[in-house]
């Protein structure tokens, strides 16, 4: 099945860089289409409370950030639809966009797909996920007052959320699996200064253990000795880096070496005449709801922009 008009502009993907290019989109008459996702509004739902964002003196939760911008790109006249992207056709135009069977084309594309968190990939970690598991120290920190907790990773991230992690836990260590770190001289050295933090290197986490209900240990091997052994914790915060959801348009975009999508610098354009891209999908550095809108807004100029030479 599929539908006979041509979009102008969709947008796949609906974070604060999708929404803020609907925004701009809708407000220059392109009425946009957005394929929003089953699981929309990015990362941001997942985050308990944003402090940075501008304009919210007293800060705001992430899913309440994202409903005020979805409601502002649906005052200018973007419509929505809430399901998963499956496929997409760039070979010509006007492109396509498959949701299951249902076929939509569009002029333009703006995709703000974002970056998911790295796992483990563990099933006892999927288990207690958001039961004493989690990915984002800054977004459940605050749930881990006077407790132990653990870090995984080596990198700046890393170093980061572990120190974050201070401010409410007793005592944080840092797992890694060697003991060489690929973050900044200046990131490990705070760390390694923090009275509450301790390493804990060549091991690698083989397990989360838990009642059921919430975790209270992790098994950890040795990567030098294959020795095992157990640790009491209450958290576990997982800091390996984030994987751009970019694997719908794996071999018909370029992307990094990691998979981000390059664009060209000082814009929003990807190799593909007419296909923008905007957001943590193609900033594997700042990774913030702003640096992700002012993005947003960045790849809606310029696909008006090449809309206009296209008439």
């Amino acid at each position: 099945m599929s539908t006979s008009n041509v979009e102008n502009v969709i947008i796949i993907g609906s974070g604060p860089a999708g929404l803020t290019s609907a925004v701009y989109t809708a407000r220059a008459n392109l009425n946009p289409l957005m394929i929003e996702g089953e699981e929309a509004g990015g990362q941001l739902m997942i985050t308990t409370e944003v402090e940075n964002f501008p304009g919210f003196e007293h800060g705001i939760t992430g899913p309440d950030l994202i409903a005020v911008m979805r409601k502002q790109a649906e005052r200018f006249g973007t419509r929505f639809i809430t399901r998963n992207v499956t496929r997409v056709d760039f070979s010509a135009k006007p492109y396509k966009v498959f949701v299951g069977d249902k076929e939509y084309q569009a002029k333009s594309i703006i995709i703000s797909t974002g970056a998911s968190a790295k796992l483990l990939g563990l099933p006892s970690e999927k288990q207690y996920m958001s039961r004493g598991v989690s990915a984002c120290a800054t977004c459940d920190g605050a749930f881990f007052r006077n407790v132990e907790v653990a870090v995984v990773g080596g990198g700046d991230t890393a170093m980061e959320e572990a120190n974050f992690l201070t401010r409410f836990a007793s005592k944080v260590y840092i797992i890694h699996r060697s003991e060489t770190f690929k973050s900044s001289k200046i990131m490990l050295e705070r760390a390694q200064k923090n009275p509450k933090i301790e390493f804990i290197t060549n091991a690698a986490v083989e397990e989360v253990i838990g009642d059921g209900k919430s975790m209270n240990a992790i098994k950890l091997k040795s990567t030098k000795t294959n020795e095992t052994w157990t640790k009491s914790l209450q958290g576990l915060f997982i800091a390996i880096g984030h994987q751009p959801n970019t694997k719908l348009f794996n071999g018909l975009i370029t992307t990094n070496d990691v998979g981000y999508i390059q664009t060209t610098p000082g814009t929003a354009k990807t190799n593909i005449e007419g296909v923008f891209a905007a957001g943590d999908v193609q900033d594997p550095i700042y990774r913030q709801a702003i640096t992700a809108a002012g993005s947003g807004c960045m790849a809606a100029i310029d696909c008006e922009r090449w809309l206009e030479t296209q008439h």
